[in-house]
């Protein structure tokens, strides 16, 4: 970066200084927004390596909280849309960050940010250290629809990115809404110690690559896909005739001809189908799938 001033902005804080600089500042950690910032070099350079970023590549982070990752981000030569509910932050990062070539910053909540107001008609990757609460809405807010992020690295509970990231056998719902539109890999464990403060649980660092070609493609094909997967999931013990009988209007000589057209059999449980699988019985059963009222 040619601007000596801005490369200096942009030098990372190391653990140290950077609990420092809460304490002098007064930006400690708001519990009610379940922020927890991420201290650890490592894990912070495995973010912005699976980001796979190229020189001008468009990147919104979401909870850019002190900018310790902004700052690697922007040093990779990305320009960044930060996005940061919380007005202290955002307040102080306009201070540290304002002025600094590709940063732009938006004070608004990530949910109410609809993926077409991010840098409209270009490609955007999406980088994300996700308060643990909004994880799901907020995947689903950026994955659904026209214009998914090319790739998503987004750093979760450990838990939720195993969920994610699973193969058929160990499927949640929320496996399968993603894998339908991007590859899930997860590319590094994060320990709690790792974050300021400390949570109760580990973290891992998601990648999520969209999908050329989804098996659902985005439509109106999605929601009656949405919709039959949830019913399998709300009886996931059970297993797919008794599930899906269950929880949809559909007869068993009807259920019968679709497992039987798919090649899936009736006795399996929903957490072993694959996303193609869930795709076919959608497209087997889609005239029984029509959304209820």
């Amino acid at each position: 970066m040619s601007d000596p001033l801005a490369a200096e902005r942009l030098a990372p804080p190391t653990p140290g200084q950077l609990r420092r600089l809460m304490a002098a500042e007064h930006l400690r950690p708001r519990r009610s927004l379940s922020q927890h910032f991420l201290t650890d070099g490592a894990a912070l350079d495995a973010i912005v390596d699976a980001a796979e970023l190229r020189p001008a590549d468009r990147v919104v982070e979401i909870g850019p909280g002190l900018g310790v990752l902004t700052r690697r981000l922007l040093a990779a030569g990305a320009s960044v849309l930060a996005v940061e509910v919380d007005a202290r932050l955002a307040a102080w990062l306009r201070g540290e960050l304002g002025g600094v070539p590709g940063f732009e910053l938006v004070e608004a909540d990530a949910l109410d940010l609809h993926p077409r107001e991010c840098f409209p008609g270009e490609a955007f990757k999406l980088v994300a250290n996700i308060p643990y609460h909004i994880t799901s809405p907020l995947l689903h807010a950026f994955l659904e629809g026209e214009r998914p992020p090319e790739v998503a690295v987004v750093l979760v509970q450990l838990e939720v990115a195993e969920r994610i990231a699973a193969a058929p056998g160990q499927m949640s719902y929320l496996s399968v809404f993603v894998q339908n539109i991007a590859e899930a890999e997860i590319v590094r464990r994060v320990p709690a110690a790792a974050f300021e403060p400390v949570p109760k649980v580990d973290s891992a660092v998601l990648r999520l690559r969209r999908r050329a070609a989804p098996a659902v493609p985005a439509g109106p094909g999605r929601e009656p896909f949405h919709r039959l997967a949830q019913a399998g999931f709300r009886q996931r013990r059970k297993q797919l005739h008794n599930a899906l009988g269950r929880e949809l209007p559909v007869d068993p000589v009807t259920l019968r001809a679709a497992f039987g057209a798919c090649g899936i059999d009736s006795d399996r449980r929903p957490q072993t189908l694959s996303v193609a699988e869930w795709a076919c019985l959608t497209a087997a059963l889609a005239d029984r799938l029509e959304p209820a009222g």
